[in-house]
């Protein structure tokens, strides 16, 4: 009986762990739309270099202390980030840590 309760609480773990790794591409993915239609034409570059302008672990410790939206504006001092939804911000960061400067290159 023991293992039985065992072996299920295994594969209710792994059954909740994998939705959220595919959740997380799905809204690196998202950012990476947001940016295409939001953020390309006011900043003049792609998302690579936005993205490229931080380490992953550079851009968690600015999200985390609540300083991305002000460094999305420094590092694109056109942007207007009023006209950006509060919504939309946790995308674009999802985009930037996922395609920092140590991570993978983005198609955009």
């Amino acid at each position: 009986m023991r293992k039985l309760i065992g072996m299920a609480a295994v594969a209710l773990l792994v059954s909740m762990s994998v939705p959220t790794v595919s959740m997380a591409r799905a809204t690196a993915k998202k950012g990476q739309k947001i940016f295409k239609k939001k953020f390309r034409k006011k900043c003049g570059f792609s998302g690579v270099r936005f993205a490229r302008t931080h380490t992953s672990a550079e851009w968690e410790d600015i999200y985390d202390s609540g300083k991305f939206q002000a460094e999305a504006k420094k590092i694109c001092p056109r942007l207007n980030v009023k006209k950006i939804k509060k919504s939309w911000w946790p995308y674009v960061y999802e985009f930037s840590h996922k395609y920092a400067s140590d991570g993978i290159v983005p198609k955009c």
